[in-house]
Protein backbone atom coordinates (compact mmCIF):
# COMPACT_ATOMS: atom_id res chain seq x y z
CA UNK A 1 0.00 0.00 0.00
CA UNK A 2 1.08 3.54 -0.53
CA UNK A 3 0.98 4.39 2.99
CA UNK A 4 3.02 1.42 4.66
CA UNK A 5 6.34 2.02 5.46
CA UNK A 6 9.11 1.07 3.31
CA UNK A 7 11.39 0.35 5.36
CA UNK A 8 9.00 -2.39 6.85
CA UNK A 9 9.16 -4.21 3.20
CA UNK A 10 13.08 -2.81 2.22
CA UNK A 11 14.08 -7.07 2.07
CA UNK A 12 11.15 -9.23 1.55
CA UNK A 13 12.47 -12.46 0.75
CA UNK A 14 11.92 -16.18 0.79
CA UNK A 15 12.69 -17.82 4.28
CA UNK A 16 15.91 -19.95 3.61
CA UNK A 17 18.73 -19.52 1.76
CA UNK A 18 18.83 -16.41 -0.53
CA UNK A 19 20.70 -15.71 -3.30
CA UNK A 20 23.72 -14.70 -1.47
CA UNK A 21 23.92 -17.45 0.43
CA UNK A 22 23.86 -19.84 -2.41
CA UNK A 23 27.16 -17.50 -3.98
CA UNK A 24 28.58 -18.11 -0.87
CA UNK A 25 28.74 -21.78 -0.63
CA UNK A 26 30.16 -21.88 -4.47
CA UNK A 27 33.42 -22.97 -5.25
CA UNK A 28 34.64 -20.34 -7.09
CA UNK A 29 33.02 -16.88 -6.28
CA UNK A 30 31.35 -14.69 -9.29
CA UNK A 31 32.35 -11.33 -9.73
CA UNK A 32 31.51 -9.09 -6.49
CA UNK A 33 28.88 -6.91 -8.17
CA UNK A 34 26.65 -10.03 -8.29
CA UNK A 35 26.49 -10.69 -4.49
CA UNK A 36 25.91 -7.34 -4.06
CA UNK A 37 22.46 -6.32 -3.09
CA UNK A 38 21.38 -3.61 -5.15
CA UNK A 39 16.78 -4.27 -4.94
CA UNK A 40 14.62 -1.40 -4.31
CA UNK A 41 11.49 -0.87 -2.61
CA UNK A 42 9.70 1.22 -5.38
CA UNK A 43 6.41 1.22 -4.06
CA UNK A 44 3.40 -1.06 -3.77
CA UNK A 45 0.79 0.82 -5.78
CA UNK A 46 -1.28 -1.05 -8.71
CA UNK A 47 -0.77 -0.19 -12.17
CA UNK A 48 -3.73 0.79 -14.35
CA UNK A 49 -4.42 -2.38 -16.32
CA UNK A 50 -5.38 0.12 -19.59
CA UNK A 51 -1.45 0.89 -19.90
CA UNK A 52 -1.22 -2.73 -21.74
CA UNK A 53 -4.31 -2.53 -24.18
CA UNK A 54 -5.19 1.03 -24.38
CA UNK A 55 -4.74 2.44 -28.26
CA UNK A 56 -3.93 5.86 -26.69
CA UNK A 57 -1.50 4.72 -24.33
CA UNK A 58 0.04 2.74 -27.42
CA UNK A 59 -0.08 5.84 -29.06
CA UNK A 60 1.95 8.00 -26.62
CA UNK A 61 4.57 4.89 -26.28
CA UNK A 62 4.96 5.38 -29.93
CA UNK A 63 5.55 8.99 -29.83
CA UNK A 64 7.21 10.36 -26.44
CA UNK A 65 9.14 7.48 -25.77
CA UNK A 66 10.38 5.01 -28.93
CA UNK A 67 12.06 8.20 -31.14
CA UNK A 68 14.14 8.54 -27.55
CA UNK A 69 15.45 5.17 -26.63
CA UNK A 70 18.54 3.39 -27.18
CA UNK A 71 16.79 -0.03 -29.53
CA UNK A 72 19.12 -3.53 -30.21
CA UNK A 73 18.40 -3.39 -33.63
CA UNK A 74 20.82 -5.94 -34.76
CA UNK A 75 24.05 -7.91 -33.41
CA UNK A 76 27.51 -6.99 -35.67
CA UNK A 77 27.44 -10.77 -37.27
CA UNK A 78 24.36 -9.82 -38.92
CA UNK A 79 25.79 -7.28 -40.89
CA UNK A 80 29.32 -9.46 -41.14
CA UNK A 81 30.62 -7.64 -44.65
CA UNK A 82 30.65 -3.80 -45.82
CA UNK A 83 27.32 -3.52 -48.10
CA UNK A 84 25.66 -5.75 -45.59
CA UNK A 85 22.59 -4.40 -44.21
CA UNK A 86 19.62 -5.36 -41.84
CA UNK A 87 16.17 -3.81 -41.88
CA UNK A 88 14.81 -2.75 -38.38
CA UNK A 89 11.04 -1.83 -38.15
CA UNK A 90 9.41 -0.86 -34.70
CA UNK A 91 6.69 1.36 -33.48
CA UNK A 92 6.16 3.22 -36.90
CA UNK A 93 9.70 3.27 -37.69
CA UNK A 94 11.67 1.61 -40.51
CA UNK A 95 15.73 1.54 -40.23
CA UNK A 96 18.33 0.30 -43.01
CA UNK A 97 21.90 -0.21 -40.63
CA UNK A 98 24.27 -0.69 -43.50
CA UNK A 99 28.28 -1.94 -43.11
CA UNK A 100 30.36 0.94 -44.80
CA UNK A 101 33.70 0.53 -46.62
CA UNK A 102 35.61 1.87 -43.34
CA UNK A 103 33.32 -0.73 -41.13
CA UNK A 104 31.43 1.77 -39.33
CA UNK A 105 27.66 1.30 -39.96
CA UNK A 106 25.24 3.71 -40.45
CA UNK A 107 21.16 3.93 -39.98
CA UNK A 108 18.81 5.25 -42.56
CA UNK A 109 15.44 5.81 -42.49
CA UNK A 110 14.21 2.97 -44.40
CA UNK A 111 11.90 5.38 -46.79
CA UNK A 112 12.06 6.38 -50.55
CA UNK A 113 12.43 10.34 -50.51
CA UNK A 114 10.36 10.26 -53.94
CA UNK A 115 7.08 8.88 -52.68
CA UNK A 116 7.46 7.10 -49.49
CA UNK A 117 7.79 3.55 -50.55
CA UNK A 118 10.18 1.23 -48.06
CA UNK A 119 13.20 0.57 -49.88
CA UNK A 120 13.99 -2.82 -48.28
CA UNK A 121 11.88 -5.63 -46.44
CA UNK A 122 14.36 -8.17 -46.15
CA UNK A 123 18.20 -8.36 -44.92
CA UNK A 124 21.11 -9.25 -47.53
CA UNK A 125 24.25 -7.51 -49.42
CA UNK A 126 23.67 -4.65 -51.98
CA UNK A 127 25.87 -1.98 -53.78
CA UNK A 128 23.02 0.01 -54.02
CA UNK A 129 19.38 0.42 -52.57
CA UNK A 130 16.87 0.96 -55.63
CA UNK A 131 13.36 1.75 -54.78
CA UNK A 132 10.97 -0.95 -56.44
CA UNK A 133 8.64 1.58 -57.56
CA UNK A 134 10.02 4.26 -59.80
CA UNK A 135 13.67 3.25 -59.90
CA UNK A 136 14.92 5.93 -57.10
CA UNK A 137 18.86 4.86 -56.12
CA UNK A 138 21.11 4.97 -53.06
CA UNK A 139 24.70 4.31 -52.42
CA UNK A 140 25.04 2.22 -49.28
CA UNK A 141 26.31 5.47 -47.70
CA UNK A 142 23.30 7.05 -48.18
CA UNK A 143 23.76 9.66 -51.19
CA UNK A 144 21.66 9.81 -53.94
CA UNK A 145 22.97 7.75 -57.44
CA UNK A 146 20.00 7.99 -59.37
CA UNK A 147 16.52 9.45 -60.65
CA UNK A 148 15.25 8.00 -63.82
CA UNK A 149 14.24 11.04 -65.77
CA UNK A 150 16.64 13.21 -63.69
CA UNK A 151 15.64 16.14 -65.88
CA UNK A 152 12.11 16.22 -64.28
CA UNK A 153 13.84 17.07 -60.86
CA UNK A 154 15.76 19.46 -60.87
CA UNK A 155 14.14 20.86 -57.58
CA UNK A 156 15.61 17.40 -55.71
CA UNK A 157 19.42 18.25 -55.35
CA UNK A 158 21.34 15.67 -54.32
CA UNK A 159 21.86 17.16 -50.66
CA UNK A 160 18.17 17.04 -50.47
CA UNK A 161 18.23 13.85 -51.27
CA UNK A 162 20.62 12.15 -48.83
CA UNK A 163 18.63 9.54 -46.86
CA UNK A 164 17.92 10.53 -43.82
CA UNK A 165 19.72 9.02 -40.80
CA UNK A 166 19.53 8.02 -37.33
CA UNK A 167 21.92 7.47 -34.12
CA UNK A 168 24.01 4.33 -34.10
CA UNK A 169 25.82 2.90 -31.15
CA UNK A 170 27.65 0.24 -31.08
CA UNK A 171 28.34 -2.10 -27.65
CA UNK A 172 29.93 -5.69 -27.66
CA UNK A 173 28.88 -7.17 -30.72
CA UNK A 174 25.42 -5.48 -30.10
CA UNK A 175 24.19 -2.49 -32.61
CA UNK A 176 21.94 0.01 -31.35
CA UNK A 177 19.98 2.49 -33.30
CA UNK A 178 18.06 6.00 -32.11
CA UNK A 179 15.45 8.20 -33.46
CA UNK A 180 16.36 10.84 -31.61
CA UNK A 181 19.53 12.87 -32.21
CA UNK A 182 19.74 14.25 -28.60
CA UNK A 183 20.07 12.16 -25.34
CA UNK A 184 22.76 10.35 -23.32
CA UNK A 185 25.71 8.38 -25.22
CA UNK A 186 24.49 4.51 -25.67
CA UNK A 187 27.34 3.58 -22.89
CA UNK A 188 25.50 6.13 -20.38
CA UNK A 189 22.19 4.94 -20.98
CA UNK A 190 23.53 1.14 -20.64
CA UNK A 191 25.24 1.96 -17.07
CA UNK A 192 26.64 -0.10 -15.39
CA UNK A 193 25.91 -3.32 -18.12
CA UNK A 194 29.11 -1.97 -19.55
CA UNK A 195 31.00 -3.15 -16.40
CA UNK A 196 29.49 -5.56 -16.04
CA UNK A 197 29.51 -7.82 -18.81
CA UNK A 198 33.18 -6.61 -19.63
CA UNK A 199 34.13 -9.80 -18.17
CA UNK A 200 31.68 -11.68 -20.53
CA UNK A 201 32.87 -10.35 -23.56
CA UNK A 202 29.35 -10.76 -26.17
CA UNK A 203 31.98 -9.46 -29.18
CA UNK A 204 33.62 -12.94 -29.39
CA UNK A 205 29.89 -14.54 -29.18
CA UNK A 206 28.09 -15.42 -32.45
CA UNK A 207 24.43 -15.93 -33.40
CA UNK A 208 23.92 -19.60 -33.52
CA UNK A 209 20.36 -20.34 -33.07
CA UNK A 210 17.67 -16.90 -33.76
CA UNK A 211 13.54 -17.49 -34.09
CA UNK A 212 10.52 -15.36 -33.67
CA UNK A 213 7.04 -14.94 -33.69
CA UNK A 214 3.96 -12.82 -33.49
CA UNK A 215 2.22 -12.93 -30.09
CA UNK A 216 -1.37 -12.26 -29.55
CA UNK A 217 -0.62 -9.63 -26.61
CA UNK A 218 0.84 -6.50 -25.81
CA UNK A 219 4.84 -6.39 -26.19
CA UNK A 220 4.59 -5.30 -22.46
CA UNK A 221 2.77 -8.12 -20.98
CA UNK A 222 4.73 -10.80 -23.56
CA UNK A 223 8.05 -8.98 -22.11
CA UNK A 224 7.20 -9.35 -18.41
CA UNK A 225 6.81 -13.04 -18.32
CA UNK A 226 10.20 -12.97 -18.83
CA UNK A 227 11.47 -10.61 -16.14
CA UNK A 228 10.48 -12.39 -13.10
CA UNK A 229 11.06 -16.57 -11.50
CA UNK A 230 7.83 -15.90 -9.55
CA UNK A 231 5.76 -17.70 -12.88
CA UNK A 232 7.67 -20.49 -12.93
CA UNK A 233 6.90 -22.97 -10.15
CA UNK A 234 3.09 -23.28 -11.80
CA UNK A 235 4.22 -22.38 -15.45
CA UNK A 236 7.47 -24.52 -15.89
CA UNK A 237 6.91 -26.94 -12.93
CA UNK A 238 9.44 -29.02 -14.52
CA UNK A 239 12.09 -26.54 -13.53
CA UNK A 240 11.69 -26.77 -9.86
CA UNK A 241 13.41 -29.70 -9.18
CA UNK A 242 16.57 -28.10 -10.12
CA UNK A 243 16.12 -24.10 -10.10
CA UNK A 244 16.14 -22.20 -7.35
CA UNK A 245 12.91 -19.93 -8.34
CA UNK A 246 11.75 -18.49 -4.71
CA UNK A 247 15.82 -17.98 -4.34
CA UNK A 248 16.35 -15.60 -6.85
CA UNK A 249 17.77 -12.04 -6.79
CA UNK A 250 16.04 -8.90 -8.11
CA UNK A 251 18.46 -6.11 -8.32
CA UNK A 252 18.04 -2.51 -10.12
CA UNK A 253 21.16 -1.25 -11.26
CA UNK A 254 20.59 1.88 -12.95
CA UNK A 255 17.68 3.94 -15.02
CA UNK A 256 17.32 1.80 -17.32
CA UNK A 257 19.08 -1.55 -16.65
CA UNK A 258 17.72 -4.33 -13.95
CA UNK A 259 18.48 -7.75 -13.13
CA UNK A 260 16.55 -11.61 -11.64
CA UNK A 261 19.51 -14.31 -10.76
CA UNK A 262 17.95 -17.31 -10.81
CA UNK A 263 19.99 -19.93 -9.14
CA UNK A 264 19.97 -23.62 -11.12
CA UNK A 265 21.85 -26.90 -9.43
CA UNK A 266 19.08 -26.38 -6.52
CA UNK A 267 16.07 -27.30 -5.16
CA UNK A 268 12.83 -24.62 -5.77
CA UNK A 269 12.32 -23.71 -2.29
CA UNK A 270 8.66 -25.06 -2.99
CA UNK A 271 9.56 -28.38 -3.14
CA UNK A 272 12.18 -29.06 -0.43
CA UNK A 273 10.24 -30.71 2.13
CA UNK A 274 9.52 -33.03 -0.73
CA UNK A 275 12.73 -34.06 -1.50
CA UNK A 276 13.49 -34.41 2.51
CA UNK A 277 10.48 -36.91 3.20
CA UNK A 278 11.21 -38.87 -0.25
CA UNK A 279 14.95 -38.23 0.48
CA UNK A 280 16.38 -36.94 -2.83
CA UNK A 281 19.71 -37.56 -3.69
CA UNK A 282 21.94 -34.79 -4.96
CA UNK A 283 22.13 -37.00 -8.36
CA UNK A 284 18.32 -36.39 -8.51
CA UNK A 285 19.43 -32.78 -9.48
CA UNK A 286 21.56 -33.47 -12.19
CA UNK A 287 19.44 -35.70 -13.55
CA UNK A 288 16.40 -33.38 -14.02
CA UNK A 289 18.69 -30.88 -14.83
CA UNK A 290 20.30 -32.46 -17.62
CA UNK A 291 16.69 -33.49 -18.81
CA UNK A 292 15.37 -29.79 -19.06
CA UNK A 293 17.55 -27.08 -18.46
CA UNK A 294 17.53 -25.25 -21.71
CA UNK A 295 21.14 -23.66 -21.81
CA UNK A 296 23.65 -26.81 -20.77
CA UNK A 297 26.55 -26.90 -23.04
CA UNK A 298 25.13 -30.50 -24.13
CA UNK A 299 22.00 -28.73 -25.74
CA UNK A 300 24.09 -27.74 -28.76
CA UNK A 301 26.37 -30.33 -28.55
CA UNK A 302 26.10 -33.49 -31.30
CA UNK A 303 27.70 -35.98 -28.26
CA UNK A 304 25.41 -35.78 -25.43
CA UNK A 305 25.77 -39.43 -24.05
CA UNK A 306 29.54 -38.21 -23.40
CA UNK A 307 28.69 -35.61 -20.67
CA UNK A 308 26.97 -37.82 -18.00
CA UNK A 309 27.56 -36.20 -14.81
CA UNK A 310 27.83 -38.28 -11.70
CA UNK A 311 28.24 -36.33 -8.14
CA UNK A 312 31.14 -37.58 -5.84
CA UNK A 313 30.40 -38.46 -2.31
CA UNK A 314 29.80 -35.60 -0.30
CA UNK A 315 29.54 -33.57 -2.95
CA UNK A 316 26.93 -30.78 -3.56
CA UNK A 317 24.95 -30.93 -7.46
CA UNK A 318 25.63 -27.68 -8.00
CA UNK A 319 29.45 -28.34 -7.35
CA UNK A 320 29.32 -31.18 -9.55
CA UNK A 321 27.42 -29.36 -12.34
CA UNK A 322 29.84 -26.31 -12.28
CA UNK A 323 33.13 -28.73 -12.11
CA UNK A 324 31.61 -30.49 -15.68
CA UNK A 325 30.67 -27.28 -16.95
CA UNK A 326 34.03 -26.08 -16.68
CA UNK A 327 35.53 -29.36 -18.33
CA UNK A 328 33.27 -29.08 -21.27
CA UNK A 329 33.45 -25.09 -21.81
CA UNK A 330 36.86 -25.59 -21.65
CA UNK A 331 36.76 -28.27 -23.88
CA UNK A 332 34.38 -27.07 -26.89
CA UNK A 333 35.76 -23.98 -26.50
CA UNK A 334 39.28 -24.01 -26.15
CA UNK A 335 40.11 -21.71 -23.34
CA UNK A 336 40.71 -22.11 -19.60
CA UNK A 337 37.49 -21.79 -17.46
CA UNK A 338 39.14 -23.17 -13.98
CA UNK A 339 38.90 -19.17 -12.38
CA UNK A 340 34.74 -19.20 -13.46
CA UNK A 341 32.05 -19.11 -10.71
CA UNK A 342 29.69 -22.04 -10.91
CA UNK A 343 27.00 -19.22 -11.20
CA UNK A 344 28.06 -17.92 -14.70
CA UNK A 345 28.38 -21.19 -16.17
CA UNK A 346 25.18 -22.53 -14.54
CA UNK A 347 22.42 -19.71 -13.52
CA UNK A 348 20.06 -18.00 -14.96
CA UNK A 349 21.91 -14.10 -15.01
CA UNK A 350 18.86 -12.27 -16.89
CA UNK A 351 19.58 -8.18 -17.81
CA UNK A 352 16.95 -6.34 -18.96
CA UNK A 353 17.47 -2.88 -20.84
CA UNK A 354 14.69 -0.69 -21.04
CA UNK A 355 12.66 -0.78 -22.97
CA UNK A 356 13.24 -3.91 -24.52
CA UNK A 357 16.61 -5.85 -24.77
CA UNK A 358 17.39 -8.82 -22.66
CA UNK A 359 20.80 -10.08 -22.40
CA UNK A 360 21.51 -13.07 -20.37
CA UNK A 361 25.02 -12.79 -18.90
CA UNK A 362 27.33 -15.73 -18.16
CA UNK A 363 29.49 -17.78 -19.87
CA UNK A 364 27.10 -20.27 -21.40
CA UNK A 365 25.52 -19.70 -24.67
CA UNK A 366 23.67 -16.93 -24.03
CA UNK A 367 20.03 -16.03 -24.34
CA UNK A 368 19.00 -12.60 -25.84
CA UNK A 369 15.48 -11.60 -25.88
CA UNK A 370 14.00 -8.94 -28.03
CA UNK A 371 10.12 -7.61 -27.84
CA UNK A 372 8.55 -5.26 -30.45
CA UNK A 373 5.46 -4.00 -30.88
CA UNK A 374 3.40 -5.58 -34.04
CA UNK A 375 1.43 -2.86 -35.61
CA UNK A 376 -0.81 -2.35 -32.97
CA UNK A 377 -0.97 -2.63 -29.03
CA UNK A 378 -2.73 -6.45 -29.56
CA UNK A 379 0.49 -8.10 -31.24
CA UNK A 380 4.52 -8.06 -30.86
CA UNK A 381 7.06 -9.89 -31.90
CA UNK A 382 8.90 -11.87 -29.99
CA UNK A 383 12.42 -13.14 -30.62
CA UNK A 384 15.02 -15.50 -28.45
CA UNK A 385 18.29 -15.31 -29.69
CA UNK A 386 21.57 -17.99 -28.55
CA UNK A 387 25.05 -15.99 -28.93
CA UNK A 388 27.60 -19.14 -28.49
CA UNK A 389 31.12 -18.15 -28.25
CA UNK A 390 33.80 -18.62 -30.89
CA UNK A 391 37.48 -20.08 -30.06
CA UNK A 392 40.60 -18.82 -30.00
CA UNK A 393 41.46 -19.80 -33.80
CA UNK A 394 38.44 -18.38 -34.43
CA UNK A 395 38.94 -15.50 -33.22
CA UNK A 396 42.62 -15.30 -34.57
CA UNK A 397 41.69 -15.80 -37.93
CA UNK A 398 41.03 -11.61 -38.53
CA UNK A 399 37.33 -13.10 -40.17
CA UNK A 400 33.85 -11.57 -38.60
CA UNK A 401 31.69 -14.54 -37.65
CA UNK A 402 28.26 -15.15 -39.87
CA UNK A 403 25.28 -15.28 -37.77
CA UNK A 404 22.40 -16.92 -39.04
CA UNK A 405 19.07 -15.19 -40.12
CA UNK A 406 16.07 -15.16 -37.90
CA UNK A 407 13.76 -17.97 -38.39
CA UNK A 408 10.33 -16.40 -38.21
CA UNK A 409 8.18 -19.01 -36.99
CA UNK A 410 4.19 -18.84 -38.44
CA UNK A 411 0.92 -18.29 -36.73
CA UNK A 412 0.43 -22.04 -36.40
CA UNK A 413 3.89 -23.31 -35.58
CA UNK A 414 4.69 -23.67 -31.85
CA UNK A 415 8.34 -22.69 -29.85
CA UNK A 416 8.99 -26.50 -30.27
CA UNK A 417 8.82 -26.70 -33.93
CA UNK A 418 12.44 -24.78 -33.77
CA UNK A 419 14.59 -27.53 -33.53
CA UNK A 420 17.47 -25.10 -33.30
CA UNK A 421 16.04 -23.76 -30.01
CA UNK A 422 16.31 -27.57 -28.28
CA UNK A 423 14.60 -28.03 -24.97
CA UNK A 424 13.70 -24.23 -24.53
CA UNK A 425 11.55 -24.31 -27.26
CA UNK A 426 8.82 -25.94 -24.92
CA UNK A 427 9.52 -23.69 -21.86
CA UNK A 428 8.41 -20.63 -24.22
CA UNK A 429 5.33 -22.32 -25.35
CA UNK A 430 4.59 -23.04 -21.81
CA UNK A 431 4.50 -19.30 -21.38
CA UNK A 432 2.20 -18.34 -24.79
CA UNK A 433 -0.90 -19.30 -23.51
CA UNK A 434 -0.28 -17.09 -20.36
CA UNK A 435 0.47 -14.02 -22.47
CA UNK A 436 -2.46 -13.80 -24.72
CA UNK A 437 -5.02 -14.77 -22.28
CA UNK A 438 -3.40 -12.55 -19.84
CA UNK A 439 -3.98 -9.60 -22.68
CA UNK A 440 -7.42 -10.91 -22.82
CA UNK A 441 -7.98 -10.32 -19.54
CA UNK A 442 -6.77 -7.25 -18.69
CA UNK A 443 -9.38 -5.58 -21.16
CA UNK A 444 -11.55 -7.22 -19.17
CA UNK A 445 -10.77 -7.25 -15.92
CA UNK A 446 -13.25 -5.65 -13.44
CA UNK A 447 -11.33 -3.50 -11.08
CA UNK A 448 -8.88 -2.87 -14.32
CA UNK A 449 -5.81 -3.05 -11.82
CA UNK A 450 -2.92 -4.98 -11.57
CA UNK A 451 -1.17 -5.93 -8.70
CA UNK A 452 2.22 -6.37 -8.41
CA UNK A 453 4.79 -7.94 -5.58
CA UNK A 454 7.00 -5.73 -3.85
CA UNK A 455 10.05 -7.56 -4.40
CA UNK A 456 9.89 -10.53 -6.96
CA UNK A 457 8.15 -8.13 -9.29
CA UNK A 458 9.96 -5.43 -8.52
CA UNK A 459 12.02 -5.36 -12.27
CA UNK A 460 8.34 -4.73 -13.57
CA UNK A 461 7.63 -1.74 -11.59
CA UNK A 462 10.57 -0.65 -12.51
CA UNK A 463 10.17 -0.35 -15.84
CA UNK A 464 6.83 1.28 -15.63
CA UNK A 465 8.57 3.93 -13.23
CA UNK A 466 10.76 4.42 -16.16
CA UNK A 467 8.44 4.41 -18.78
CA UNK A 468 6.42 7.36 -17.31
CA UNK A 469 9.60 9.21 -17.52
CA UNK A 470 9.82 9.19 -20.83
CA UNK A 471 5.55 10.33 -21.19
CA UNK A 472 6.16 12.94 -18.77
CA UNK A 473 8.47 14.51 -20.15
Amino acid sequence: MADRDPGEFSRPRCPGPNWEDILASDKVAPPAFMAQDRYQYLGSEPLDAARYYSPEFFRAEVEKMWPNVWQFAAREEDLPEAGDYVTYDNAGRSFLLVRQEDDSIKAFHNVCLHRGRKLKTDSGSADQFVCPFHGFAWNTDGSLRNIPCRWDFNHCTDKKMQLPEAQVGRWRGYVFVRDAAEGPSLEEYLAPLPEFFERWRHEECVTVAWVGKVVKANWKITMEAFMESYHAYVTHPQLMPFTGDANAAYHVLGEHVNVNYTPFGVISPHLEAQARDEHWPEQRIIDEFRKYNGRSVDNYDPEKDSYAIDVPEGASARAALGAKMREVSARQYGTDYSGVSESELLDALVFNVFPNFAPWGGFMPNIVYRWRPWGDADHCLMEVRVIARQTPEQLASGKRAHGVPMHLLSESEMWSDAPELGILGGVVDQDMTNMELTHEGLKISKNQAVELADYQEVRIRHFHQTLDNYLNK
